[in-house]
């Protein structure tokens, strides 16, 4: 068949033409996969912590647009990249799901493998917490001998995070916030204030009235639940492939996880609803 949607109509010679494998660099990006043992689940392990580590760095990438144009005062485009964050976030809980069929006999066999290897290292999964507000200068002590890395965290850490500037884009429209919520510690865990809740309870009060400052605390609200869902699917996972043993990086393992759910990003935005 030669027909109009005939798959012969389309162009197979790309001898001096950029393919698709060449503008993605898929040569570059399948030979990361190297795992160091024989073992068949290596493969999968090694792919499923790569795809979360390109999600995560589009992730990092949508935040410092949308704090770029938040800085400015701009509300309508950053709603669009936090949008693209929360459905980045879905495609790396979901990734879980894949890992959960690696099974506690398939793990041991390469686990020893990738010696102190582990996922608490990653760089862009704390990046991406110092730009949502959870910060920890312990956090940077495994990426000190990474200059190169090291700074561009440090620099974050001691920066407004997402939630800091919109306490300012608050200020700015005029709701009273005290200076020390405005010009606090940037590496300091944020500490929630009655004035700050005052001012969201407006916001949510007189939606029409503020209707852009509602939709990015709703958006807010998006980010944090998914960041949520990812800790509990990472815990749950650990649970079942290596119970209650330590992690390779050196934290307690199930126990660290246990305890990180229980932090919380933007406190105002969920004592809100208690409040209304």
């Amino acid at each position: 068949m030669t027909g109009p949607d005939s798959p012969e109509r389309a162009r197979r010679d790309f001898s001096h033409l950029l393919s698709y494998g060449d503008y993605l660099r898929l040569d570059t990006l399948l030979s990361a996969h190297q795992p160091l043992t024989a073992a068949h689940d290596e493969h999968l392990f090694i792919a499923v912590h790569h795809v979360s580590e390109v999600w995560l760095d589009l992730i990092v990438r949508e935040l410092h647009a949308a704090m770029s144009l938040l800085a400015a005062g701009v509300t309508d485009a950053p709603l669009k990249m936090l949008s693209r964050v929360v459905r980045a976030q879905e495609q790396m809980t979901n990734a879980w799901e894949v890992l959960k069929t690696l099974t506690p006999a398939d793990y041991l066999e390469f686990r020893g493998a990738f010696g102190q290897a582990s996922g608490f290292q990653s760089a862009g999964y704390r990046m991406m917490e110092f730009l949502l507000g959870n910060r920890n200068p312990a956090m940077l002590g495994p990426h000190e001998h990474r200059p190169e890395v090291h700074g561009p965290l440090l620099a974050a850490m001691s920066a407004p995070s997402i939630y800091d500037l919109a306490l300012r884009l608050l200020s700015a429209r005029g709701f009273a916030l005290p200076p020390e919520v405005l010009e606090r510690d940037y590496a300091a865990p944020y500490a929630e204030d009655p004035a700050v809740l005052a001012a969201w309870l407006a916001v949510y009060r007189g939606p029409q009235t503020h209707w852009d400052l509602y939709e990015l605390a709703e958006k807010l609200i998006d980010v944090e639940d998914n960041f949520r869902r990812w800790r509990f699917n990472h815990l749950t996972t650990v649970e079942r492939t290596i119970g209650f043993k330590a992690g390779s990086g050196g934290t307690s393992g199930a126990g660290y996880l246990r305890r990180a759910l229980d932090t919380v990003l933007f406190p105002e935005l969920w004592q809100v609803r208690t409040h209304l």
